[in-house]
């Protein structure tokens, strides 16, 4: 089984390139990693900046699978106004679930049936953090408010759990939020603690916080900035799972986004 986790920059071309097509490079990277199970952070819903498409399906659609979802962290997209999601909004959307209006959040895509689709909502930080994007060619710096975050879990007809996240880029709140992902995960329906697994963009580069005590990190590959990779804040994590029984699978930067893939095989 390979699992991939991979924040796509919402299908952004890095660096950008209003010529390039986004969605034939978007198909060209998820065919290249063929990932049996994908777990995206910062993907979007019907939003303009993205050409108003459905990403996570999208994505489903060039693996050939109808088993994916999408959590919207917020309503809206992160570049304008926005609101938090409410409890009469669709918190996880599938290919049958209820129409959506617009969001960006994360996505899990599987080849492999998914029985179940769970969420845990996660607060975002109450302060937010000054932060430097490339702007016209050179770095500008902005203060970036937090926003609402979310773990979104799929159970596997082959007994596997993973979820996927994206943990805030507020130091010390995002270990918080991991914390208690890594406790949710114990509570979801999987009979085999050995076939759990945590992926994500968890905004942590300091890879033994992140393990903690009783966690193991299946693949340590520095993925940020992904044009020259200086740190590593994506992570598959594992409780039984040590990282020499899986086969690491290292990428390169295609084209797109500002994080590297990290994948694994497990057999």
């Amino acid at each position: 089984m390979r699992l991939t986790s991979w924040n796509s920059l919402h299908g952004l071309a890095m660096p950008p390139d209003e010529a390039v097509d986004k969605v034939a490079l978007l198909a060209a990277e998820i065919a290249l990693l063929s990932p049996d199970v994908l777990g995206l952070q910062e993907v979007d819903l019907n939003l303009e900046r993205s050409g108003n498409l459905n990403q996570v399906a999208d994505v489903a659609a060039v693996l050939k699978t109808e088993h994916w979802a999408f959590a919207p962290s917020l309503m809206g997209s992160p570049d304008e106004d926005w609101r938090k999601t409410l409890h009469t909004d669709v918190r996880v959307v599938t290919a049958h679930s209820a129409p959506f209006d617009s969001g960006y959040g994360i996505g899990l895509v599987s080849k492999i049936p998914v029985l179940s689709w769970h969420r845990l909502e996660l607060k975002g930080s109450p302060v937010g953090m000054p932060m430097t994007w490339p702007v016209d060619g050179k770095m500008k710096r902005f203060y970036v408010r937090d926003h609402p975050r979310s773990a979104l879990g799929a159970v596997l007809d082959n007994g596997w759990l993973i979820i996927n996240t994206h943990l805030s880029f507020v130091p010390f709140f995002n270990l918080f939020q991991l914390m208690k992902v890594k406790k949710w995960a114990n509570t979801l329906p999987v009979k085999d603690k050995k076939k759990i697994l945590i992926m994500g963009d968890l905004n942590v580069p300091f890879g033994f916080i992140v393990r903690g005590i009783n966690w193991n990190s299946l693949a340590s590959q520095k993925t940020f900035p992904s044009w020259m990779p200086k740190v590593q804040i994506d992570y598959l994590l594992s409780q039984k799972v040590a990282s020499e029984d899986v086969v690491h699978v290292p990428s390169t930067h295609k084209g797109m986004s500002d994080h590297l893939p990290l994948t694994v095989e497990v057999d």
